[in-house]
């Protein structure tokens, strides 16, 4: 069923466009320019403490009094495998080596998953953010009923139908149908489970069919044209990524725009080398390196992603980005670069 006009009323919503919450692009700037758009601007608070939580939340709210969404990781807590995580070091040494630099020698947790942070719950509970999304699974129905209790709205990503019915039945207010072409993360609950690589235009039918709750489009969504065939899939809403990386709010790096703004085709893939956990970026030498290593032997997420990230900080102080996460969708060559209200002035014209 298509709840679009009940989803819009409830935030207060001019338009069924929500910016996606992506981890060191999405800003304050970017997530208040969206929602004084009349769309839904989102903060990506997975990979962030607390504290600085509350800083993203307080500097957000100071620049527009519209909804937003903060969202946050879900992850199982990782299991440490010191015979996995040493292995993987030893295969990405010689990458190191090309930098001069020695690999770690052991990883950590570099995120907290916001099943095991109440602290986290507990600033929601007290700064009441308009929306709370999860990714990679949902917390407990009792503290989704706490959210709601205090009139914030819940979301959840689903890559399928049994994701989908989990989070219904969960409490969650909104599914986001993550189809295969989204950029990012993949929002599987398990990783090690077979992935069904539903395009989003066929989970939002499917979910349409078989979920009682509004189901919002996500994956490859990057115009007007898009938005209006998921719309016509059954969506109430759709999220857009990585249309808004180019948008000057956004946080983006002049490597990562510069990236972007030169892809002609789909040079995209699926990888979960790089963290852990499989995610849509473009093609470089990282991607390369992970996709004859298998993957029930990587250390858990995100613990793996502790030397993805410092091997990349390796090879940037060395001038090269080819380990870089620069996660983007499948239609990426139809980027665009202009101001968030400019773009989202330009997807609601494209959409009539």
């Amino acid at each position: 069923m298509n709840n679009s006009n009940t989803f819009l009323q409830r935030l207060g919503l001019r338009y069924p466009i929500i910016q996606a919450p992506m981890a060191g692009v999405a800003t304050p700037a970017l997530a208040a320019a969206v929602s004084e758009a009349g769309g839904l601007g989102s903060l990506a608070l997975g990979a962030s403490s607390v504290e600085q939580a509350k800083v993203l939340i307080a500097q957000t709210q100071a620049l527009t009094n519209k909804a937003f969404n903060v969202n946050v990781f879900c992850h199982l807590t990782p299991k440490r495998n010191l015979e996995n995580e040493q292995a993987w070091v030893e295969y990405l040494a010689p990458k190191f080596s090309q930098f001069n630099t020695q690999p770690p020698e052991q990883l950590t947790e570099i995120y907290q998953s916001f099943l095991d942070n109440p602290e986290m719950l507990a600033l929601f509970l007290e700064m009441k953010p308009a929306v709370v999304s999860f990714h990679f699974n949902v917390p407990t129905a009792d503290v989704v009923r706490q959210l709601k209790a205090q009139g914030i709205y819940t979301m959840a990503t689903a890559t399928n139908l049994q994701e989908a019915k989990i989070s219904e039945e969960a409490g969650i207010d909104a599914i986001i149908a993550q189809g295969i072409e989204a950029g990012g993360h993949r929002g599987m609950f398990d990783v090690l489970a077979q992935d069904d690589e539903l395009t989003t235009n066929a989970l939002v039918a499917l979910l349409a069919k078989r979920i009682r709750l509004p189901i919002i489009a996500a994956g490859g969504i990057m115009d007007g044209h898009d938005i209006q065939q998921s719309l016509k899939s059954g969506a109430s809403a759709v999220q857009l990524g990585t249309a808004f990386i180019l948008c000057p709010e956004s946080g983006a790096s002049d490597g990562y725009r510069y990236k972007l703004k030169s892809q002609i085709t789909d040079n995209t893939t699926l990888t979960a080398a790089i963290s852990g956990r499989p995610a849509r970026g473009i093609i470089n030498q990282f991607t390369q390196a992970g996709d004859v290593y298998q993957m029930s032997k990587l250390p858990d997420y995100p613990i793996a992603y502790d030397i993805g990230k410092q091997l990349n900080a390796a090879a940037v102080k060395s001038g090269s980005d080819e380990f870089a996460a620069y996660w983007a969708g499948q239609n990426v060559a139809k980027i665009r670069e202009m101001p968030a209200s400019l773009l989202m002035k330009k997807l609601v014209e494209e959409m009539k």
